[in-house]
């Protein structure tokens, strides 16, 4: 796994070994910070399940101003903060070692974010979770997006009854990113 783009191009990533996490591949990641790079520069990113922190990594190679990082596996949070000072990039993080539950409850007024990207692990429902308290947080940016990497078989069929819309769906083999943002809002990607 490696940087795709920006200021920390072709830097290799450190990853935990085994399927505790799973990196998002560089072919998909190129594919989704294509998508959203126009407007990626000066923005604040929540990287929620962050892993080894590849996403929240490449946004701020690309120009994102700050970025948090949510990883409450302490092996995969120390790839983060390993990965964080290979890129040179360590002094526009923060880093969070905890659930993502109670990192967003910590975050709540403290700033809003203009991308809220999470990976949880599939099957568990636990992006759900998130969107529920999402819909009632000031975490989001007025003109933010919430990025959600989940399998091609979740449902998010319950998101207008939490004024959710879904922007757009990219799916590719076997999982996929779903754009999300508040309804009645006009599109930005």
């Amino acid at each position: 796994m490696r940087v795709i783009a920006g200021s920390a191009k072709r830097l290799q990533l450190k990853t935990l070994e085994g399927m505790d996490t799973r990196p998002t591949t560089d072919r998909i990641k190129e594919t989704l910070f294509n998508m959203i790079s126009p407007y990626l520069y000066d923005c604040i990113f929540l990287d929620l399940f962050a892993g080894s922190g590849g996403i929240g990594i490449e946004a701020l190679s690309r120009g994102a101003m700050e970025a948090v990082f949510v990883e409450k596996n302490p092996k995969a949070m120390a790839c983060v903060k390993e990965n964080l000072r290979r890129t040179k990039l360590s002094h526009r993080a923060a880093t969070m070692s905890t659930d993502v539950m109670t990192a967003l409850y910590k975050l709540e007024g403290d700033k809003q974010f203009d991308f809220i990207f999470m990976d949880p692990p599939y099957g568990l429902q636990l992006e759900r979770k998130v969107l529920e308290y999402l819909a009632e947080s000031e975490l989001l940016a007025d003109e933010g997006v919430i990025i959600v990497e989940a399998s091609r078989e979740t449902e998010f069929d319950y998101l207008k009854e939490l004024g959710f819309m879904i922007l757009k769906v990219k799916e590719y083999k076997t999982n996929k990113h779903v754009f999300i943002e508040p309804a009645g809002r006009k599109e930005i990607c």
